[in-house]
């Protein structure tokens, strides 16, 4: 049993015969309480926002055949390291992804309701929606947090995914009303996204192949969390990495941590040399 939005209790019969292809619509009929930011702050929301976590920095880039899309781990709670681990980037279906930067927990309620929301379509519809169809419901889950997105409980997300229609990846921002933005070549959010974004302009190249984006935007973490303390670099003594996620024709794969671990290694031990990291050709 459950309660509608208009008071009235409703069986397991009801639900299963509402033919709602969005489950986020779904909720938002028969549960909206269940929806990511619901939840009351109290008579001061600017004190429960400050002791709740936040996520930066993802950075999304094109490769031949697809999209790399990778996040640092920390999570800061002001001035304070809340979490050095923290996973911002998740897969979606098989052929997207999205990161978030803004309240931790919120965001991680919005990918897990995202999974959902694509699984939900695709049962009740019998076929998948197209990248950008993915695209404009993630929007419309980020319009719907508008209420809390005003009290400051901001979940920015980037997505990513490979479009099996035109055979590249493609990339997609959001503000805190929805969206989307289609971004091409490379994009980045969170605190850090500025010095990111200045790293990738210089060392992106069009048509570079998914082991060389990978590095490149490892890079432009390293550059994000020298400029940007909210940020996380490599850390080589606790063995936290970034999470590194390739989406192409073969699907989402995650860089296993192993993998990871060798490239944010190459990162560190050539900026020993040049600090400020590789420079770009003139040319």
């Amino acid at each position: 049993m459950g309660t509608h939005s208009d008071g009235v209790r409703r069986g397991t019969a009801d639900f299963m015969t509402a033919r709602i292809p969005s489950f986020t619509d779904f909720l938002t009929s028969y549960a909206p309480d269940l929806l990511p930011g619901s939840a009351e702050l109290g008579p001061d929301p600017s004190e429960a926002i400050k002791g709740l976590r936040h996520a930066t920095t993802i950075v999304a880039a094109e490769c031949e055949g697809g999209v790399v899309l990778a996040g640092d781990r920390r999570a800061t709670m002001g001035n304070v390291i809340a979490q050095r681990d923290v996973e911002k980037i998740h897969r979606s279906d098989e052929f997207s992804a999205m990161g978030f930067a803004g309240t931790g927990s919120l965001g991680l309620e919005f990918a897990r309701l995202f999974q959902v929301e694509l699984e939900h379509y695709e049962k009740m519809e019998g076929r998948t929606l197209s990248l950008e169809g993915k695209a404009n419901r993630l929007a419309n889950m980020v319009r719907g947090n508008i209420g809390g997105a005003m009290q400051g409980l901001v979940v920015i997300p980037l997505f990513a995914g490979y479009d099996e229609d035109a055979g590249t990846g493609r990339i997609f921002s959001y503000d805190v009303v929805g969206g989307p933005y289609e971004e091409h070549r490379y994009a980045s959010i969170g605190s850090g996204s500025v010095y990111a974004k200045s790293s990738l302009k210089k060392l992106f190249r069009d048509g570079m192949s998914s082991e060389d984006v990978v590095l490149a935007v490892v890079q432009a973490l390293y550059d994000a969390a020298d400029d940007d303390s909210a940020t996380g670099g490599p850390d080589l003594t606790r063995q936290i990495f970034p999470v590194v996620s390739t989406i192409t024709a073969d699907g989402f794969h995650r860089l296993p941590d192993s993998e990871t671990a060798e490239i944010a290694q190459q990162v560190v031990s050539g900026r020993l040399g040049a600090p400020d990291g590789p420079s770009a050709p003139l040319s």
